[in-house]
């Protein structure tokens, strides 16, 4: 895959936030709207056409953290709000290598999901699936499965998380789209048989809007990295 040879030929040991979305994306997965700038004017243009609000993000390959190191702006309302945004994520990102800013749709929802890709020293690609978001790593609520799969082992893999009930209706909120979920499970296997390259892929959170899992962060990491 162009994206990942391009990667490897320049050293990186993981992709960008916005190249790993382009990999997710080639293989069906739904992404969030957005567009990489790398001026303010082009960040309140792309404001305008994804549509308010919006969320700024640092992006580059070699940035980890980026929550904490405060270069995540969400819920920008104003196109002032947007502006502010950039400079202040331009000015905290200081020398560090910058592919350029983010600007993304603020997706809202409140069931958020986790689909990863872990190639494993003796199965090979492994898929996992479970509860998203920043408690992932504290909650451990996930289930695995040998790469390739079937719709049935997809389907298996979303009941045996202790969090699947929500995945069905759940306080109003429609029931997810299982087969859209199934296909993804099934796609995040073809990405690691298919590119030996990939070491790990982790799309988290995946937020449900409306019915629909949408990916709004993601980080593949090559083989020879590790992960932030």
């Amino acid at each position: 895959m162009k994206i990942i040879e391009q990667a490897i030929k320049k050293g990186q040991k993981s992709l960008s936030e916005y190249d790993s979305k382009r990999v997710l994306k080639s293989y069906g997965f739904p992404v969030v709207r957005e567009k990489l700038v790398d001026s303010r004017a082009a960040a309140v243009k792309a404001a305008k056409g994804i549509g308010l609000p919006v969320v700024l993000k640092a992006c580059s390959a070699t940035i980890a953290h980026k929550t904490e190191k405060k270069l995540i702006e969400v819920d920008l309302r104003t196109l002032k709000e947007v502006e502010r945004a950039y400079e202040g994520i331009v000015k905290r990102v200081g020398k560090a290598p910058l592919d350029g800013i983010l600007v993304q749709q603020m997706i809202k929802g409140s069931r958020e999901l986790v689909i990863g890709m872990i190639r494993d020293a003796q199965f090979g690609p492994c898929v996992m699936f479970g509860l998203g978001g920043i408690f992932t790593e504290v909650l451990k609520d996930v289930s695995f499965r040998i790469a390739p799969l079937e719709k049935r082992d997809a389907l298996e893999m979303a009941q045996e998380i202790k969090g699947s009930p929500i995945l069905g209706v759940f306080r109003g909120m429609p029931a997810v789209d299982m087969e859209l979920l199934s296909a993804m499970l099934i796609n995040a296997g073809k990405l690691g048989l298919e590119n030996d390259a990939v070491k790990e892929v982790d799309a988290n959170p995946l937020i449900i809007s409306g019915n629909k899992p949408v990916v709004v962060d993601a980080l593949v990491v090559l083989e020879g990295g590790t992960k932030p």
